[in-house]
Formats: C-alpha cells, sequence, structure tokens
C-alpha cells in the first residue's frame, strides 16, 4: 500500500497536474484525455498512469479510487473569449460528467475517497449567465456533501475573486490566481477551486500566507525570465530536478540531478529552482535566461542571445484597444506575454499575441555577422541561418514572429523537454489497437471525420506525432505548472497535518 497521497486527473491535457503533483508528492494513478497529442504526451512522461479516454464513459465506482481529483473542465463555452453558451455548453457541460465521477467514487468509497477536488477555469465563469454559472459550480461541489445545499448569489451575480464556504466538517474555497506571479513571464488568470471533504481546511490551501507552504505567493514581483521559479518556490529544503526519461517516463531528484549518459537524446534534466537558461535558446529568440549569468560554454555551442529581445504585446485584432489612445492598449512594449491560448499568441485570435523584436540583427554558423540597426548582407545561404531581427527603423529589415511552441511550454512553467522523443518507431500490435481507440474516440467528439484512421495513418503519425499546431493547442489549453504546483502542495500539508488515509 502506497504511503503518499493519489491523484486522478480529468481532462489531463498537458500533464500539468500530474506534474504539479508529482512535485509535492502526491502519485498520479490514472487520467483522462481525448486528444492524441497531449495523450501521447503524458504516456511518454507517466507510462504507469492508466490513461482512459472520454470522462462520458467513465465509471467513477470502478476507478481506482484515489485521494485527489482534479478536473480543468474544458473552458471556451465560458471564456470571454468564447461564445458563452455556459455549462449548458457541449464542452463546458463536461463539468457536469467530473461531478458525477466524483460522486460515484464517493458512494462506492463509503465517502472517503476522494477527499479533495480541485477545478481549473478561466474568471469567465464568474460572468457566464450573469453569474449563475458559477454558482450551479458551487452548488454541485457544496452539493457532493450536502445533497440540495443553495449558495446564495452576490449582488449583481459580480462574484468575489476569492472566497470561501464552510459546513459541518468540509469546506470549499476558490481564488484567481495570475500565473505571473508565480515565476513565468504570462499573464494567465485562472480560477482553482479546491474542495476538502473531511475538514473545514479548504482555505488553508488556497489562502496561507507566503513562507508557511515554503511557495512563493502572489504578490511577488513578476520575474523577467520564461518560466524561471524563484529560489524558495519550492521551500528552504533545497532543489528538485525533473528528470524526463524518454519511455522510462518522468524521474524527480532532490539536491541532485538524475544520472547522466553519455545519449540523453535529448531529455534534459530541468533544474526547477532557477531560471531556465538552456541550449535551446537559439530557437527562441533568447527567451528564458539566466540573469546575468551565460550557459556554459561548450566546444561546438555559440550561445545566440546577443541582446535581450523586446517584447511588445498585441491586443485582439478587433478589439476596441485599437481605437483607444491608451498606450498599454492595442501594441505596447510588454514584460510578460499576453495569456497563451491555442492558436500560439496569433494577434488575430481571441487573446491577441506577442511580438518578439529583438534589437540586434544576427546570423548564425560559421558566417556569423552582428549589424547594429542594421542587417547584414542577405545571401543565398539565408535559407540555412536565417536573419533573425533587427530594430524596426526606418529603411531597416525586421522580422516579427509569433512565440515558438517551446517558448510556450516554457511560459506555463514546463521543462524543455516537455514534447521531445516522443516517437514509436517499431510500435507493437497492442500500440496500434491503444491508438486505433484513441483516434476514433476523438474522430466522434471531435472532428466528426466521415472516415476512421487507418492503419497506415496511425503508424504514421506514431513515428512523429509531434506538429506545432498541436502543441500549440496542447498548451493553450494547458495549465501554468508552479500555479498548479502551488495548489497541490497545500493539498499535501493540509493532508499531512489532519492525518494521512491512503487510498485503495
Amino acid at each position: 500500500m502506497s504511503d503518499r497521497l493519489t491523484l486522478g486527473s480529468l481532462f489531463s491535457g498537458s500533464g500539468g497536474f500530474e506534474l504539479g503533483g508529482t512535485l509535492a508528492g502526491i502519485e498520479p494513478v490514472w487520467n483522462s484525455e481525448i486528444e492524441p497529442f497531449p495523450i501521447m504526451v503524458t504516456c511518454k512522461r507517466f507510462p504507469m498512469v492508466k490513461h482512459f479516454g472520454d470522462v462520458s464513459t467513465l465509471d467513477g465506482a470502478k476507478l481506482d479510487p484515489v485521494d485527489v481529483i482534479t478536473f480543468g473542465s474544458p473552458c471556451q463555452d465560458m471564456s470571454v473569449a468564447g461564445r458563452r453558451a455556459g455549462l449548458d455548453g457541449a464542452r463546458s457541460g463536461l463539468f457536469h460528467q467530473a461531478i458525477r465521477i466524483v460522486k460515484e467514487m464517493r458512494e462506492a468509497t463509503h465517502g472517503e475517497k476522494p477527499r479533495f477536488i480541485v477545478w481549473e477555469n478561466v474568471p469567465g465563469a464568474f460572468s457566464s449567465n450573469h453569474g449563475q454559472d458559477f454558482k450551479a459550480v458551487l452548488e454541485a461541489v457544496v452539493g457532493i456533501k450536502e445533497p440540495g445545499a443553495t449558495v446564495p448569489a452576490p449582488d449583481k451575480g459580480r462574484w468575489p475573486h476569492a472566497d470561501i464556504f464552510l459546513g459541518d466538517g468540509w469546506s470549499v474555497a476558490y481564488r484567481v490566481l495570475d500565473a505571473q506571479y508565480w515565476g513565468v513571464a504570462q499573464r494567465r488568470r485562472r480560477v482553482f477551486l479546491v474542495a476538502d471533504f473531511d475538514s473545514e481546511r479548504a482555505g488553508d490551501i488556497l489562502f496561507e500566507p507566503k513562507g508557511l507552504q515554503g511557495h512563493s505567493g502572489e504578490g511577488d514581483a513578476a520575474r523577467q525570465g520564461v518560466a524561471g521559479y524563484s529560489p524558495d518556490s519550492f521551500g528552504e529544503d533545497g532543489v528538485w530536478c525533473v528528470n524526463p526519461q524518454g519511455s522510462s517516463g518522468v524521474s524527480l531528484t532532490h539536491d541532485k540531478v538524475g544520472t547522466l549518459v553519455a545519449q540523453d537524446h535529448g531529455h534534459h534534466p530541468a533544474v526547477l529552482a532557477a531560471g531556465f537558461c538552456t541550449e535551446h535558446s537559439a530557437n527562441s529568440g533568447g527567451i528564458g535566461y539566466g540573469e546575468e549569468r551565460s550557459p556554459t560554454l561548450r566546444a561546438g555551442v555559440v550561445p545566440a542571445a546577443i541582446h535581450l529581445p523586446k517584447a511588445f504585446g498585441i491586443g485582439s485584432y478587433n478589439s476596441l484597444a485599437w481605437l483607444s489612445d491608451n498606450p498599454h492598449t492595442g501594441i505596447y512594449e510588454a514584460g510578460t506575454a499576453r495569456t497563451i491560448d491555442r492558436s500560439g499568441g496569433n494577434p488575430t485570435a481571441h487573446q491577441g499575441g506577442l511580438a518578439v523584436v529583438d534589437s540586434y540583427a544576427m546570423t548564425v554558423g560559421e558566417y556569423m555577422q552582428i549589424g547594429e540597426d542594421k542587417t547584414p548582407p542577405l545571401m543565398a545561404r539565408d535559407y540555412k541561418d536565417p536573419i533573425v531581427v533587427s530594430e524596426p527603423e526606418v529603411d531597416t529589415l525586421y522580422r516579427v514572429r509569433r512565440l515558438t511552441p517551446l517558448e510556450c511550454a516554457r511560459l506555463q512553467g514546463f521543462p524543455d523537454s516537455w514534447c521531445e522523443g516522443l516517437a514509436i518507431e517499431n510500435p507493437t500490435e497492442d500500440d496500434i489497437s491503444f491508438w486505433t481507440d484513441v483516434f476514433e474516440t476523438h474522430r466522434r467528439l471531435v472532428t466528426h471525420a466521415r472516415k476512421p484512421k487507418t492503419r497506415n495513418q496511425i503508424v504514421k503519425w506514431l513515428k512523429n506525432p509531434r506538429t506545432d499546431a498541436a502543441e500549440f493547442r496542447m498548451w493553450g489549453n494547458g495549465v501554468a505548472l508552479p500555479c498548479v504546483y502551488f495548489v497541490m502542495s497545500g493539498i499535501a500539508k493540509v493532508n499531512s497535518s489532519t492525518g494521512f488515509r491512503p487510498a485503495g
């Protein structure tokens, strides 16, 4: 029997709750997802986790009992950028399936499991259907413990951004967390709701002051580096390292990295208590750096960042911000990225975008040239080492680009190699059968394509599952890891102080 809390993750996505739980000492046991690429990622990173598909087919009474169930249910129908169909929307309505699964498991375990649930969603949930949708969310969660309970709505349906509800031996708390205050350069505001069905300490999980849990709380200055954790964000008991190991999954080591091997195949250890500063920075315009520190110089590798780029936030193409004289709207110099969505920072998308412009132009490789306020001569070989960018001034060439998938991973706080090493070169019959079911579920629920994937199409995809579009979609739908860790470590802290009762 495990001596750790256990976790089940619905709508798993990029595996943020699984990784955040692992970092907090909570063991992921099963998850559920229907998008093929995120499933591939979590299958590789958490091979011991049981992977399920459509939540509507799951029976909570038959799933392995767990102590914590998380569900960042699809939010498009509740987002201010969506069509605002609310909880009755085809996607956001999946919230009710999660509540059903929790109730079924608690009934099968005589009210013992899960003790905690975590719901994550957009702040648009507060105003969806004039505040009635969030009232329904709260009543559904409270109703797990107190059937038929009602939650009074605030005046004019304007819900506060943090609150707590207490009952006899249970508690429900929620709070808006903004990722930029947890060490990543992205303005990503999300509602985190926590229910503790065994005690009145849900507030301790979300509201305990900084220093008592050992991680940074909201109000700290936003970091300049992308996906850099403050030194105290993982407590004062040392440094944690995530060691992605290909098909072997993820290992965690304390105060030391995993075993270094001669051929790591791109699965580099990531230290989770410092800013990222990796060899991949050449592919990300220099985004992600250690302040006043250079990467270790190595033979054959030249750091590509000559000067830190300027970043400009770009408001949504159709927004009123473009008509405003306010210098902080429309296009403005930014220290943090706008909220990542599924388009990878496309300015015409709902959330707008981010333009990265370097103040020096450069080419790389054997023919490196650097010019200030002008570009080097264009050469036929530029298709190999294209000019990066120059200052957007008169008579100078410049290039504006959207964020790369790697930058999106860092903005969500994940290790650089999270999406590397996914290919299955020689799939077994069991592999093909599993992925045939995955793609059929996806076809039935998402694409509604007339024909299912053929065997050859599935084998071809398994050999090269990684595309920019799939990554953008995953990161845009995903969670910011530092915020998830904050919540999950709070759960572990509260559980350890109220007495451990392992699932099973």
